[in-house]
């Protein structure tokens, strides 16, 4: 059966509106949907809540990434790195020439046991649930009490896979539906029923399952019933956002940090790395830290929705990393949550809102949310839609075609847990697939990668001198965890120190939120402004392509190496 040719008729060679183009961009915490006219998308949490069934399992994904029991061991671990930063910190000198110091935490917990709550009103009651299923910021007003279960269909970036109750890869799909169906119904205000009229770019990780993209297709065309669709990988949005060509892109999500080298829209294979750690677990150490210090808001839980957002605004609204601001400061902030009276807390805050976001440099703080690990792309499965996949070349074509590194992208990924791990952090966590038997990734000793030896490490497995001289000079980063003050400064200082010696000529750019879009939003902007060019006309897959060539139609067309 022969591929169609895609000659664009002459109704296609005028541009599709871009209001009918809907751009769906999926976290681990938020998702972003709107249409590609829109200056910004709707952002949401990205979880559904479901009422158990009398005697049903109770499940309920956490909305922090949870920490582990702290032993005795873990807890010199972390006391280690944390006065290992602090050190780091006090050897730093101010913008005035000044050394710095640090306050105690004995002497900020002895400020914060004496602080009591002010009552600032009576609050409001829980609201009532009508519904059966819950989606989005909404699920914030669901009693906890009440009997629903909570899931997140996305974790650690990727499809949130487990063995419990609504864990399996059907009620993902389902969940996903349900989530993505109501916001574009009820947020954009289209009926589901118009949808074949509307297009679709959906934007998925630079380390994906072929198998989840055939799952996410067909969602996207059979069930939601769109027209057409695309996908865009993350850090090619990323350069379009920032209208940038080429870039190492760094995306700091909530429960994952990605980096990929990213050349005129195509994403080097060797070059993607995946780490299991992003801003929620930041606020994670940053909780631990102010524990320590006697936080006056005792009834804290990280198992309690509300008091998540609460410690993830603190983070959002109290950390930077800015050499300048040193001793004890004092701050305020409100306790309302429905059902109980509204309380205003003071408390005084030390060098923790500076500590924990360096945690992302000294990773040994992040071992509060569990050991971590690093994925890198390996071989993918077969899959008999798709029969001259490169399983098939591989089998009965020469034994290598080595010119091209990113000429074969039929890799899955693979993950180094520290615990497999030796002590060597010199060696290279992995080693170039090609030069190992086809698809091995030869995972060698090392630790989970700070963020800085993460972006070394993937610019060294670009192809070629002039790719990694290219990706010195441009460092782009995004995603909800980089909106902390001066945090690109100390990664520009890091980097500028570890540079290899052949590359220091360059000037060394890194690029935050450009163009002022929130660096949250740069991904979605970029799939935005693609879905509108010229040279997309010729990606589009529409519903009876799918239907009757399934995953060969993505091969010929997606605008990534297959």
């Amino acid at each position: 059966m022969s591929m169609p040719s895609h000659d664009p008729g002459p109704e296609q060679f005028h541009q599709f509106p871009s209001n009918r183009i809907i751009v769906i961009h999926p976290g681990s915490l938020y998702v972003r949907i709107g249409r590609a006219s829109d200056l910004l998308p709707v952002k949401q949490l990205h979880c559904i809540a479901r009422k158990r069934r009398p005697g049903g399992k109770i499940y309920r994904d956490p909305f922090v990434p949870p920490s582990v029991p702290k032993t005795k061991e873990l807890i010199e671990e972390l006391e280690e790195c944390r006065l290992q930063i602090s050190h780091t910190l006090q050897s730093c000198m101010q913008s005035n020439g000044a050394r710095r110091y640090a306050t105690p935490p004995q002497q900020i917990a002895a400020f914060n046991r004496r602080s009591l709550p002010e009552t600032v009103s009576d609050g409001e009651p829980w609201a009532q649930v009508e519904c059966d299923i819950v989606v989005g910021d909404l699920v914030l007003d669901i009693d906890p009490d009440l009997p629903f279960n909570i899931h997140f269909p996305y974790r650690r970036g990727d499809f949130n896979i487990h063995s419990e109750v609504g864990g399996s890869i059907s009620s993902v799909l389902n969940d996903l539906y349900i989530i993505w169906s109501s916001i574009i119904e009820h947020k954009l205000g289209i009926p589901l029923i118009e949808l074949i009229k509307y297009r679709c770019v959906l934007l998925i990780p630079d380390l994906y399952s072929r198998g989840h993209l055939k799952y996410l297709m067909s969602l996207l065309l059979k069930d939601l019933g769109f027209g057409h669709c695309f996908l865009v990988q993350e850090s090619v949005g990323a350069t379009f956002g920032a209208g940038i060509g080429s870039a190492c892109v760094v995306d700091i999500g909530d429960q994952k940090t990605a980096i990929s080298c990213v050349e005129d829209g195509i994403s080097h294979k060797t070059t993607r790395l995946r780490m299991d750690y992003g801003a929620g677990d930041v606020c994670q150490a940053l909780s631990w830290m102010f524990h320590k210090s006697a936080f006056p808001y005792k009834n804290w839980n990280e198992n309690i929705p509300r008091d998540v957002v609460l410690m993830r605004n603190l983070y959002e609204n109290f950390c930077h990393v800015n050499l300048d601001v040193c001793g004890p400061l004092e701050k305020s902030f409100l306790v309302d949550h429905p059902g109980d009276i509204v309380n205003k807390y003071t408390l005084q805050v030390g060098d923790e809102c500076i500590i924990s976001p360096l945690s992302m440099f000294y990773t040994d703080l992040l071992k509060i949310t569990g050991l971590k690990a690093t994925k890198i792309q390996n071989r993918q499965p077969s899959d008999p839609e798709d029969p001259f996949d490169a399983e098939f070349l591989r089998e009965t074509g020469r034994k290598r075609e080595t010119a091209d590194p990113s000429a074969n992208e039929s890799q899955q990924f693979e993950a180094v847990n520290e615990s497999q791990l030796a002590t060597n952090p010199d060696e290279d966590i992995v080693v170039d697939t090609l030069e190992v038997g086809p698809g091995d990734a030869v995972l060698a000793p090392g630790q989970v990668l700070a963020l800085d030896a993460a972006i070394l490490q993937s610019i060294d497995r670009a192809s070629s001198e002039e790719l990694k001289r290219k990706m010195y000079s441009s460092i782009l980063i995004v995603g909800g965890g980089v909106k902390i003050h001066g945090l690109s400064m100390w990664l520009q200082n890091r980097l500028a120190l570890q540079i290899p010696y052949a590359y220091k000529t360059e000037q060394l750019e890194i690029v935050t939120s450009p163009k002022d879009i929130d660096p949250a939003s740069t991904v979605w902007k970029g799939a935005a402004v693609m879905s509108c060019l010229e040279s997309a006309m010729e990606l589009w897959i529409n519903q009876t392509e799918w239907n009757k060539f399934g995953l060969r139609i993505l091969r010929e067309r997606a605008p990534f190496i297959w």
